[in-house]
């Protein structure tokens, strides 16, 4: 027998740990009365989602951008609609039209299923404006969307607090120069043009009043629970506003933290949980333990 390199060990170990930990995860979710889940981009990515990491992420989605030497926080703003509206509609149409055509994958379904079962039920709390919780069946009442919805629309000036569906408005655009080619959408105030309900880099027109209503919802099913378990799935560093809001049901609440994130998965707390595999995976094998404890 050939004595194991180290790499092999480290895999060997690392697969132990995670065994452990998937254990451990399964067993903090059935005793929970409720589930909180919080999602970064990094949930999407099984769905197929471009992974927007870096402006070489970013510029292998959008190519065009690349050869106008646009990184993503300049394409992601207020001025971009402002100074060339054909090419920031170009970008927010076509990752509209994809959102839409995208369908979430099974991990959102398991999520919603675990919440489900507890006898307070589910809060989620997310920074992606995809609107995939709300295409995989989770509760408008019981979630926020803290950057907004891609599948909401605002004034861009903004003439009133006003903001409205996308569902009218169906994006042509031409991939190769990141351009819109059909009419972009318009206020219904004011007919000036209209931008997505998203909250972007250096956003003061922002209209933050849908989520701030989806915020009260949500801290009103906090409220009824009393042994929450945040499972967070992919949620970065870089823009640690989901981290920042597990955190706070863990000081808050006293809740018990399940972080899956194949790249950063370290916990606050010896009392928490770091997983380092992707969305799917993770949540697929944590599943398997959980029907083994409750069924």
């Amino acid at each position: 027998m050939t004595e194991q390199s180290a790499s092999e060990r480290h895999e060997t170990d690392t697969m132990t740990s995670n065994e452990e930990k998937m254990d451990l995860a399964a067993e903090l979710i059935r005793q929970a009365d409720g589930l909180v889940v919080a999602a970064g981009a990094g949930i999407g990515v099984d769905s197929g989602l471009p992974d927007f990491r870096g402006d070489e992420g970013f510029w292998r989605a959008y190519p065009a951008l690349k050869r106008l030497g646009m990184p993503f926080h300049d394409i992601a703003c207020p001025d971009a609609f402002a100074a060339m509206p054909t090419v920031a509609w170009g970008f927010y149409g076509h990752r509209l039209a994809l959102y839409r055509h995208t369908r979430p994958h099974r991990g959102f379904d398991i999520l919603r299923r675990w919440g489900e079962a507890t006898l307070q039920g589910y809060a989620a709390f997310t920074s992606n404006v995809d609107g995939h919780f709300k295409a995989a069946g989770f509760d408008e009442h019981a979630m926020e969307e803290c950057h907004g919805s891609i599948h909401h629309l605002q004034c861009t000036r903004p003439c009133s607090q006003d903001t409205w569906p996308a569902d009218d408005f169906v994006p042509e655009v031409d991939a190769e120069r990141c351009a819109l080619l059909n009419q972009p959408p318009t206020c219904p105030k004011c007919g000036a043009l209209a931008r997505p309900n998203v909250l972007m880099f250096g956003d003061m027109q922002w209209i933050a009043a849908r989520q701030q209503s989806q915020r009260i919802k949500l801290e009103r099913a906090l409220s009824r629970m009393e042994r929450p378990v945040v499972v967070e799935v992919g949620a970065g560093t870089a823009i640690a506003t989901v981290r920042h809001f597990s955190h706070r049901i863990i000081h808050e609440f006293g809740g018990r933290l399940v972080r899956i994130n194949p790249t950063d998965h370290s916990v606050p707390t010896p009392r928490d949980v770091g997983i380092g595999l992707h969305s799917l995976q993770a949540l697929e094998a944590i599943d398997a333990r959980w029907q083994g404890l409750v069924y």
